[in-house]
């Protein structure tokens, strides 16, 4: 028997279920939908059986699609490591990644991927750069930091950004809040109340420099370090905030507080790994890049990848 499985397709299988879905692998492996199905189909076609139940949600696989998948738990595993052993060969590869970050949420969905990072890469020393910082990309030019996580790409910066993801933010309000009965909230209905948010400059938050200040809206505000004490403050009516839907996601599960689509289209926050030119293309701060990435899109709901 001739085979003509090549690691495409396994990776393909892999996304697949990884994913729950055809779009959404292929949106994790930046192919068109029509590529994958097209795999598929040739995949079946080869072997005489489907692979999987067309119309099952999440995703269930026959028995002829189980055995691939085994095949990829095995193999693709194998490859990666192989590529990154290569690299050290070829590079000699030890180095540190220091991330500065500049959102109190990022700690939700970072730690998740640098432990997954660190597994692959247990040369590279893996830290981050203690407490909140204003100017993360301050400290790349001082060699404070190897990596400064951004809501923004600055073009007069001279460093690398390189894209992870988008989410959608939602504004918290309490049940008994007078806006709890509207579909979504525009700026004017921030102007009456308080806004609660973290101790930031109003420049680092998407709600004052997307919506209020277009709007020429000016609002109080309230600040908290912690989410915990945020919410405490939404749900007896001191204020409404704002957060990446991932970060209020057990609240709502709880219905502590309700949450509220800011505009008629959403409010949309992204976020990028910045870092210096010199930095950029190393093995493993690209790695890192695509483990966030992929960890994120897969785990955290709202996210999307740019």
């Amino acid at each position: 028997m001739q085979s003509i499985l090549e690691l495409r397709h396994l990776k393909t299988l892999h996304a697949l279920r990884e994913a729950g879905n055809l779009l959404r692998a292929a949106t994790l492996l930046n192919v068109t939908q029509s590529a994958l199905s097209h795999q598929i189909k040739q995949l079946e076609e080869h072997h005489g059986a489907t692979l999987f139940e067309r119309k099952s949600v999440p995703v269930r696989f026959t028995p002829t699609g189980e055995r691939l998948l085994k095949l990829a738990d095995a193999v693709l595993p194998q490859v990666a490591e192989t590529e990154r052993d290569l690299v050290r060969l070829a590079q000699g590869v030890a180095g540190q990644l220091r991330i500065a970050v500049e959102c109190h949420t990022c700690f939700d969905w970072l730690m998740p991927a640098m432990d997954i990072f660190r597994k692959r890469w247990p040369e590279v020393e893996l830290d981050i750069v203690s407490g909140f910082q204003a100017d993360p990309v301050g400290l790349l030019y001082e060699h404070r930091a190897d990596v400064a996580i951004v809501a923004e790409v600055d073009p007069d910066e001279k460093v690398d950004y390189h894209a992870l993801f988008s989410f959608e933010i939602v504004a918290l309000v309490a049940h008994d809040h007078p806006l709890a009965g509207r579909d979504y909230l525009v700026a004017e209905d921030f102007a009456s109340d308080t806004l609660i948010t973290y101790p930031v400059p109003d420049d680092m938050l998407d709600i004052v420099r997307q919506v209020l200040k277009p709007a020429g809206i000016q609002t109080a505000r309230r600040t908290t370090e912690l989410t915990v004490a945020m919410l405490q403050l939404v749900a007896s009516r001191r204020g409404i905030a704002t957060l990446p839907i991932w970060a209020a996601q057990n609240y709502l599960n709880r219905d502590y507080v309700m949450a509220k689509r800011i505009t008629a289209n959403g409010l949309t926050g992204r976020l990028y790994a910045a870092c210096l030119p010199e930095v950029s293309q190393q093995a493993y701060l690209l790695d890192f890049v695509a483990t966030t990435r992929e960890s994120c899109y897969l785990n955290l709901l709202s996210v999307e990848l740019l």
